[in-house]
């Protein structure tokens, strides 16, 4: 009997297995390296500064990735829409993995001087490229082989990669925070999770080499519809959809990373909630999100794509403004409340993503198309969130970082109504 990946068509189980996995390593580093942003990288990296100096610097790092994301979209999204998917997306998982191995066995300030944060933001900027190239190829990966009537619920898979993702990578700070004392912690324990990228890509890695690229691409490859250059193509013919598609996903970025990465420095530092307690906080939102990310995946296979994203992104409008007065309590049901209900929203906005960015481009450029969208999101709504949040905070207090979410929500509502739907189109 032969292998999946190896002869004939591959199951359609065994591709979501592969989308998912790789998404869930890929995504587990990028949220250690939140995490550890959040509560020790700064003291580490930067130190002699403040603590809101140093925060800022190391959520500026965090940032880092997100500008190198479209980036890496472009450069990956060129080789998976004329190599193909599946060799692509092995190289991205390298080009992700390897660099969060590094930067756990990176010395802090204290032993190398400034050389430390530079090149942290060198395998900062690694890190990200690599990201950028695995959510396009992993969401086509389920996509394009997905029966008839389903993509949206196969596309699902790789929208689960995120909150397996977040879970471990919280899961081992939240373990190292129980076990290790705060020097303990600080001197060598937030590295743990970092080197444990090593045997994490190697499991990756054989998953994904065992996934044969889908029939439509093989169609197209045989018709000679690749394209010598997609992005000049993409940026030709659907650039429209690029920028809409970008601000559609914006509000899922800002509502992920505003609870998670801004809310777990904020809780700590600014409310005085323990560590332990935000991080079990976040790991049961993050719980709830991918309760959301399943349930609005597979609605938008029966209602449509965008109906689903509109009334998520509606709500999202609505909760921006009231989760920061309930974090504001200090009372931990409350902030529960908080971060559940904005994680949630997250992952009404993001499940039909999976399925709705790929369905808005062509067979010839989606990787590109698709990759580039959620990309440049990312940009919007990953990157610059912690930072306007801490300056917002300073200046407004939670209700101004509140009215941020608010309005990011707003932003996206506006793209969606521009946007079409897309469900029941062929990918041809």
């Amino acid at each position: 009997m032969p292998q999946a990946g190896t002869l004939g068509r591959p199951r359609v189980s065994w591709v979501a297995v592969a989308s998912l996995c790789g998404t869930a390593i890929e995504f587990y580093d990028f949220y250690v390296y939140g995490t550890a942003a959040a509560l020790v990288l700064g003291g580490v990296f930067f130190p002699g500064m403040d603590a809101v100096a140093a925060r800022l610097a190391a959520f500026s790092t965090l940032a880092v990735a997100f500008v190198a994301r479209p980036l890496g979209s472009a450069l990956f999204g060129h080789w998976g829409d004329r190599a193909g998917r599946a060799t692509t997306l092995v190289v991205s998982l390298l080009v992700t993995g390897l660099p969060t191995a590094a930067i756990g066995l990176l010395p802090g300030h204290a032993a190398i001087g400034v050389a430390a944060p530079v090149l942290l933001v060198l395998l900062r900027f690694a890190q990200g490229a690599g990201l950028g190239g695995e959510w396009g190829g992993a969401a086509l990966l389920a996509a394009e082989h997905a029966p008839p009537g389903r993509r949206g619920r196969y596309a699902m898979f790789p929208q689960l990669g995120p909150p397996v993702g977040f879970v471990a990578a919280n899961g081992c700070f939240l373990v190292l925070g129980a076990a290790l004392t705060e020097e303990e912690f600080a001197g060598w324990g937030w590295r743990l999770p970092f080197v444990a990228a090593l045997p994490l890509v190697a499991v990756g890695l054989y998953v994904r080499r065992r996934v044969r690229e889908a029939p439509v691409f093989r169609a197209a490859v045989d018709g000679g519809r690749v394209a010598r250059v997609p992005l000049a193509g993409l940026l030709r013919h659907q650039w429209r959809r690029v920028l809409l598609g970008a601000g559609a996903m914006t509000i899922a970025y800002t509502l992920f990373y505003t609870a998670t990465t801004y809310c777990l420095a904020y809780g700590t530092a600014t409310l005085g909630l323990p560590r332990t307690t935000m991080l079990a906080l976040t790991l049961a939102g993050v719980g709830v999100m991918a309760a959301g990310t399943a349930a609005s995946a597979a609605a938008s296979d029966r209602f449509g794509r965008r109906r689903v994203l509109v009334t998520g992104v509606a709500l999202a409008a609505v909760w921006g403004p009231v989760m920061f007065p309930l974090m504001e309590t200090r009372s931990v049901a409350l902030a529960g409340l908080a971060l559940g209900g904005a994680l949630g929203l997250m992952g009404l906005t993001y499940g039909p993503m999976g399925a709705y960015l790929p369905e808005l481009f062509r067979t010839e450029f989606r990787y590109s198309g698709a990759s580039v969208a959620y990309s440049l999101g990312g940009v919007l709504g990953g990157a610059v969130p912690p930072l306007v949040a801490t300056g917002l905070q300073a200046w407004g207090g939670g209700a101004a970082v509140g009215g941020y979410v608010g309005a990011t929500a707003v932003l996206s509502l506006l793209c969606l109504l521009a946007l079409p739907e897309t469900r029941g189109r062929a990918l041809d």
